[in-house]
């Protein structure tokens, strides 16, 4: 009996790294309703809030204190900046959760994923296609959102120096490539909230259950993080560092902490996401 393994026959023309291209992926998921609904509230949350502003008065201090949210209508910038502070803590969380987390699962839910891997997709091909469509979208999201508020901030209060909260100003073009990095932080900060969610798609055929579970365990860490009696455990939850991003709107940036922040971030998620992938070779594909 021979010991050398029969080859595999496949069709004339067959290219494992052709399938299910990445354009195709991104354009199927931009035209899921969750997409355009996700798009459209967080367009609108810059409306909401000159809305809010408009009909509560422009925000002072409070108790001689004076906070970002203080400056939101001093520039267009501020008001950037604004938005990206009352978000980052939980409504940027979700549409990570959500194109991350509704990948896999909502192709089982489908009873369509056996179908594409039978295409033939290696297993392997198709959890990269999907997740690297879940991150760009994640990141356009991140991206539309202070887009948005500059230009809605810029017509409401005008474009101006970055008024910051301690005293000072930092100048509008240094504040837009401050306002970059921030952008970029948030989204390596998110990369937890995506690795979680994406293993867990791997896991269920709900999508709900993956991204209900992603937003809830982001929801545990940052209640762990409150409680100060863990003393330095906490520098090991990736929700310690989420507004470490603030150190970079100072007239002298900090980096240290954004610094151990993504260290903390993109080891989780390095780790989540070979779970995924491990998880999902080995798995019996019955939907």
């Amino acid at each position: 009996m021979s010991t050398l393994a029969e080859p595999v026959e496949v069709a004339s023309g067959y290219r494992a790294g052709r399938t299910l291209p990445l354009r195709v992926e991104l354009v199927r998921q931009l035209k899921r309703r969750r997409t355009l609904v996700m798009g459209g509230i967080l367009a609108a949350l810059p409306f909401i809030l000159v809305a809010a502003f408009a009909i509560g008065g422009t925000p002072g201090d409070r108790n001689g204190q004076v906070t970002l949210m203080d400056t939101a209508t001093s520039s267009g910038a501020n008001f950037a900046a604004v938005n990206l502070f009352v978000s980052a803590g939980f409504l940027l969380v979700v549409p990570v959760a959500l194109f991350c987390g509704d990948t896999v699962a909502s192709e089982a839910s489908w009873s369509s994923l056996r179908y594409l891997l039978a295409a033939p997709v290696p297993r392997a091909r198709l959890l990269w296609s999907k997740l690297v469509v879940g991150l760009s979208l994640s990141l356009g999201a991140m991206i539309l959102l202070p887009l948005v508020a500059v230009a809605v901030g810029t017509a409401a209060y005008g474009w101006g120096p970055l008024e910051l909260p301690t005293g000072g100003a930092i100048g509008a073009g240094t504040a837009a490539g401050r306002l970059l990095v921030v952008v970029a932080y948030i989204f390596v900060s998110q990369l937890v909230t995506a690795g979680l969610a994406f293993w867990l798609s791997t896991k269920t055929d709900a999508p709900l259950g993956a991204v209900g579970g992603a937003v809830g365990l982001t929801i545990v860490g940052n209640v762990l993080d409150a409680v100060t009696a863990l003393g330095h455990w906490r520098d090991f939850l990736p929700a310690h560092w989420q507004f470490a991003w603030a150190d970079a709107v100072q007239p002298h940036p900090e980096w240290s902490g954004m610094i151990q922040g993504t260290a903390v971030s993109v080891t989780y998620a390095i780790v989540l996401f070979a779970l995924a992938f491990r998880g999902f070779a080995r798995k019996d594909i019955v939907s």
